[in-house]
């Protein structure tokens, strides 16, 4: 089998270009990151599951009134409960549970941009696994209850 002079020029000049590229590529830093070992840097308008933020007048509770408003206008009807209650000597009512079930969420911000009282936003938590389809139902009251606790 006989090779002519041009396929061979051809072959040899395409064998170096990719070297070439391999090359290159060998010197450019290192994109990969160990992940369990090595955290990502997160931007700041990701978003993760909807979390409870502080009553502006009493950081103590969460600023949930318990409206609704969120519940009637997301669009896949992730929130499922919401319950309040009236207690004595406050004007409104608070959140007691919030029910978000997140394998439904498309995070679209819908419920965070409808809530009258600003108390919903996207939070930073990005490392969510679970075995079965209720570890993804949350209560927002409880997770803030838990960090309010944490700190």
């Amino acid at each position: 089998m006989t090779v002519s002079p041009s396929a061979f020029i051809t072959g040899a000049v395409s064998l170096i270009a990719g070297l070439g590229v391999t090359i290159k590529a060998f010197f450019q830093p290192v994109v990969t990151s160990q992940y369990p070992r090595q955290l990502l840097n997160i931007s700041p308008r990701f978003r993760g599951h909807t979390k409870l933020l502080a009553d502006k007048d009493n950081l103590g509770k969460n600023g949930c009134i318990a409206c609704g408003i969120c519940v009637r206008n997301c669009p896949s009807g992730s929130i499922k409960e919401i319950e309040g209650e009236k207690r004595e000597g406050e004007k409104r009512k608070t959140a007691t549970t919030y029910i978000l079930d997140y394998t439904t969420c498309s995070q679209c911000g819908i419920c965070v941009e409808s809530c009258p009282s600003d108390c919903l936003a996207f939070s930073a938590d990005f490392n969510l696994a679970g075995y079965n389809r209720e570890d993804f139902y949350y209560d927002l009251v409880k997770e803030f209850e838990k960090r309010k606790n944490a700190s």
